[in-house]
């Protein structure tokens, strides 16, 4: 359970899940024994009447089936407050870079830093949208490769939530070169209520 009487009512509450090591100010670093994705009570115990203004969340959707990642959104999107956002990186299955996709597969090796066996799937631009679709969210893909491998980028302020591996702030992305991408959307729960999609 996350403990969050240290957080004045009135403050912006801005969650990482699964964040590993990842930690930047401002920001409540969750891992999936305080926070648990497939657990709705864990969030009603810990968020109680309290709604988030921001989730963020980087490779950590791919170790989820479909299913959970549809269950998962839906979570996050009782637990935001209306008018906020879950900003969320997997792998991009449409990165045209053999070795990556490799290491992204399905029970794929991994980098050795990071062991991608249990990984549960490989999402591209649309599938990965229609999971928080499904949800209620409007989405907002920010970086992404099509169906022919091309990348795009919609410019995103990393303020509103820091993905490490994305375009810029990855080390390997150097001289132009794409090393290493994700696919990256931002997933806004309405102001107003709206009917989610199929």
């Amino acid at each position: 359970m996350l403990d969050l009487n240290h957080i004045p009512a009135n403050a912006p509450l801005k969650i990482i899940i699964g964040a590993g090591q990842q930690a930047y100010p401002g920001w409540i670093a969750t891992q999936r024994e305080q926070l648990d994705l497939l657990n709705r009570d864990d969030w009603a115990a810990s968020l109680g009447t309290r709604r988030a203004d921001a989730l963020l969340c980087e490779h950590v959707w791919e170790h989820l089936t479909e299913e959970q990642g549809r269950a998962a959104a839906r979570t996050c999107f009782e637990f935001l407050r209306p008018g906020g956002y879950l900003r969320v990186a997997v792998p991009d299955g449409n990165f045209p870079n053999a070795e990556y996709q490799r290491m992204a597969q399905v029970g794929g090796p991994g980098p050795a830093d990071h062991p991608a066996a249990d990984h549960k799937i490989v999402y591209e631009y649309r599938r990965f949208s229609r999971v928080f679709a499904s949800a209620g969210f409007v989405v907002d893909l920010l970086e992404y490769c099509d169906e022919r491998g091309r990348f795009h980028y919609n410019h995103w302020n990393p303020e509103a939530g820091p993905i490490y591996r994305s375009l810029r702030s990855d080390h390997r992305n150097q001289g132009g070169q794409l090393g290493f991408v994700s696919l990256i959307l931002d997933a806004h729960k309405p102001a107003l209520p709206i009917h989610p999609a199929p």
